[in-house]
Order: C-alpha cells, then sequence, then structure tokens
C-alpha cells in the first residue's frame, strides 16, 4: 500500500475512536449540569447522588475521549504536512482557540469540580459543572469552525500557493457550520439521553436501586426523545443546504445519476457504479424534491451533470465520492434514527400511563438501543466526510495533494499499527471500566435498597 491509502486507514482509525467518544461528552456533561441545577435548586439529595453516579460515567468517557483526540493534531503536521502547509493559515486558528477557550477551561473546571464537592458551595460547584458542560460544547464548535471550512471554504484568499485568512467573522458565520453544529450537539444529547435510558433499564429490569434509577430514566428519556424529534429538524435543514452547497453529495446520498425533476426519494436500489445505473429497487417519486425544495416539483441535479461541470472547472479526473458506501451509510443512519425515535416514543407512551416498569420487553428494547446512537453518529459523521471525496478542502485541494511527500509508507504502517493496537486496548479498558460502574450503580442509601419481587433477567 502506498503511503496516501496508509495516512487515509491511520486518520480515519483514530477519527473513528476517537468520536465513539466525543458525543457521549457533549450530552451526557449537559444532563449532569442540569441534574446537580435541580439538586441546588430543590435540595434534594437524590440528584445530588445522580450528579455524581452519571458524572463518574462521563468522567471515564471524557479521559478516553481526550486521549484518542491528542493524536489526530500530531498527523495533520507527519501525515498530511502539505495539507497543513496549504491551508495551517486557516485551519490552525479554530484549533488553537479549542485549546485556549474551550479544552484549557474544560480541563480546569473539571478538577474543580472533582474536588470540590466540600469545598466549594452547591452554587459555586454546580457553575463548575455548566462550564465543564459548556466548554465541552464551545470546543466542538471550534473543530466543526475548522471542518466546516474544508467542507465549503470562505473568508481566505489564495496567495503563494496557500490558502490565507482574510476574514475571521466569514469563518464564524459560515452556514456550513450553523447547519452542522445544532445537528452534531442534538445528537450528543441523543446519545446522552439514550446512554442513561439504557443503563436506568438494565437495573430496573433487575429491580436494582429502583428509587435512583426510575427518575434517572425518566430524565434520560425526556432528552433522547425531544432531542431525537429536533435531529430530525437539523437534518432537513442540512438536506437543503447540501443542495445549494454540496450538491455532489446530495446526489451521492441519493444514487441520484441523473438530473431530475421532479426527483425521487430512494428507499433501497442496487448500484452499479461502473455503468452509472441502479437496478430496481424502491424509490418515492418527487419525495427528493419534496425534500429538498419542500415541493413535489423542483429540479435536483445528478451526479453525471455534476462530474461534468466540475471537469470543465477543475480539469480531467473524477469528482464523485465512493456512491454505494455514502448512500448506504445514510440509509443505516436514517434506519438508527427511525428505530431511537420508536423506542423514545414507545416508552414515553409507557411511562405516561406508568406501566413502563412494566414491561420488560420495552425496557430490553432500550438496554439493546444503548449501541444505537453510536451507529447513527457514526454512519452520519462517514456520510458528511466521505461525500466530500475525492476534496480534502472542497474546490481548493483533493486528498492525493495533501499527504506528506517524505514520510515513507513503512513509517506510517508501523504507526498505523501501533496506534491501532494501542486504541484497541484503550476501547477494551474504557467499556471494561464504563461497565463495571454502570453495573455497580449509585453508592447508599440508594444502593443498599433492592426492591420486593423477583427480578426479571434481561434474557427472559
Amino acid at each position: 500500500m502506498d503511503e496516501l491509502l496508509l495516512a487515509r486507514w491511520q486518520f480515519g482509525i483514530t477519527s473513528t475512536y476517537h468520536f465513539l467518544f466525543v458525543p457521549l461528552t457533549l450530552g451526557l456533561s449537559l444532563l449532569v449540569a442540569a441534574m446537580e441545577t435541580v439538586y441546588v435548586r430543590t435540595g434534594n439529595e437524590l440528584y445530588k447522588k445522580m450528579a455524581q453516579f452519571w458524572g463518574k460515567l462521563f468522567l471515564i468517557n471524557f479521559a478516553l475521549g481526550v486521549v484518542t483526540g491528542l493524536v489526530q493534531e500530531f498527523e495533520f503536521g507527519m501525515n498530511w504536512s502539505e495539507y497543513s502547509r496549504f491551508m495551517g493559515d486557516i485551519f490552525g486558528a479554530p484549533l488553537a482557540l479549542e485549546a485556549l477557550t474551550a479544552f484549557y477551561l474544560e480541563s480546569t473546571f473539571i478538577g474543580i469540580w472533582i474536588f470540590g464537592w466540600k469545598r466549594l458551595s452547591k452554587g459555586m460547584h454546580a457553575a463548575a459543572i455548566w462550564i465543564v458542560a459548556l466548554s465541552s460544547n464551545l470546543s466542538a464548535f471550534w473543530i466543526l469552525a475548522a471542518n466546516s471550512f474544508m467542507q465549503a471554504p470562505v473568508g481566505y484568499v489564495l496567495r503563494n500557493g496557500r490558502a490565507e485568512m482574510n476574514d475571521f467573522s466569514a469563518l464564524l458565520a459560515n452556514p456550513y457550520l450553523w447547519n452542522q453544529f445544532p445537528h452534531t450537539v442534538l445528537g450528543g444529547l441523543v446519545t446522552g439521553g439514550v446512554f442513561v435510558m439504557a443503563i436506568s433499564a438494565y437495573h430496573l429490569l433487575r429491580r436494582s436501586q429502583v428509587e435512583f434509577f426510575r427518575p434517572s430514566l425518566k430524565i434520560g428519556l425526556i432528552c433522547a426523545l425531544t432531542a431525537s424529534l429536533l435531529v430530525v429538524v437539523t437534518g432537513h435543514r442540512q438536506a437543503q443546504y447540501l443542495a445549494e452547497a454540496q450538491p455532489m453529495k446530495l446526489a451521492a446520498i441519493e444514487a441520484l445519476w441523473e438530473t431530475a425533476d421532479p426527483a425521487p426519494f430512494t428507499f433501497f436500489t442496487a448500484i452499479d457504479s461502473g455503468k452509472q445505473e441502479n437496478r430496481g429497487g424502491v424509490s418515492l417519486p418527487g419525495g427528493l424534491s419534496l425534500l429538498v425544495h419542500s415541493s413535489p416539483t423542483g429540479e435536483v441535479k445528478g451526479i453525471k451533470d455534476l462530474q461534468q461541470e466540475s471537469e470543465k472547472r477543475f480539469g480531467p479526473g473524477s469528482y464523485a465520492p465512493d456512491i454505494p458506501s455514502v448512500f448506504w451509510s445514510f440509509r443505516i443512519m436514517v434506519a438508527a434514527g427511525c428505530w431511537l425515535l420508536a423506542v423514545a416514543g414507545l416508552c414515553a407512551y409507557y411511562l405516561r400511563r406508568g406501566t413502563l416498569e412494566d414491561k420488560p420487553l420495552a425496557l430490553k428494547a432500550v438496554v439493546v438501543t444503548l449501541a444505537v446512537p453510536y451507529i447513527a453518529n457514526s454512519t452520519g459523521w462517514y456520510v458528511a466526510e466521505a461525500g466530500r471525496q475525492p476534496w480534502i478542502v472542497v474546490g481548493l485541494q483533493r486528498v492525493e495533494q495533501a499527504v506528506s511527500p517524505t514520510v515513507s509508507a513503512a513509517s506510517i504502517g508501523i504507526t498505523l499499527v501501533g496506534f491501532t493496537l494501542v486504541y484497541g486496548v484503550l476501547a477494551v479498558v474504557g467499556i471494561y471500566l464504563l461497565g463495571k460502574f454502570a453495573k455497580q450503580g449509585p453508592v447508599a442509601p440508594f444502593a443498599a435498597k433492592p426492591a420486593e419481587g423477583k427480578g426479571v433477567a434481561l434474557w427472559n
């Protein structure tokens, strides 16, 4: 394998590991802050225990996210030096601000929160976790500001073979950023809500610490259901924006080879990329036009026409991403979202009737659903990043132009194996620790009260 392919594998693997931990950090930090705020306002010790228990799981996840994220910044300079040379002037600014205004703040106040339970007033201690939560989400904002430039470049000039920033406010006002950031934060809240729901459902099935996990499940459910509904809204806005900013990505998501008016929404089909056609499948006539134009009619450009336009503008070459992987990743993401809405809606219905704890199948479904937001987040991120291929910075630099010219394939291969093994060990340790403390539950008095009656095993 050559340097380019190895560098892509290495960045893909490290990014995937890192992104497993990011959404939960974003969502669970806000939930812990909300729980502690309720404790401060009501004095109810239950919410203090909630903040401590869920906060412990948040800390484990946060530590793993930090460790897996550090390597990526070094990769930009080592494996992708041409990329760093070309757009370091722009990409470096939001990364530096992320470290200065978010990561340092987050790291400092997380220590204050851990060691400040008996040293700070209730209000000051709650303020510390809110600063951690808001800093975590501010960190996501700066990372997405950098990523949004790669997706839709703004506020720059080309000078001496480099992209140089000439308008920082344009970087912050990038429409791509303001479509992507709310979707990412809401995805984090869905992950955090489902995480709390799933662990609570596990304990309710076992009739373990019911007085603690009953209200926990309710909080997680409200968060997951509300955020899931809002994710649909922000996702729809993103689709409409893609039609303007990245029509090739939208066409790839739909495997739309020919420009169409009205354009169908394809549920599934067999894609033949070689012949540039689809065979069979099920489509909703006018469905894509309705999504993009809010009308059953309206033109949506196809891959073939967009390829011709790109060749005229950028010269010979392929300007379409891998269509089958983008197409199916999007559908997996949508199916995962539908599953989340269905499970959350069903649980909300039973909760309103006061019968949720008597529905073991529903609780088991919640436990299984723990994996679903991770599937949705990963496939959604894949669509966002793979959908802009072959560009690393859309319209400015292709991926093969960004790789380091002086780092050998052997060097990248050795570090690729090393990072994969180390991250694999970290993932195992992280999952073990999260599982251990999640099963253990909170400390007394809520831990010492088994409920009456026979518990329900997970799989009977």
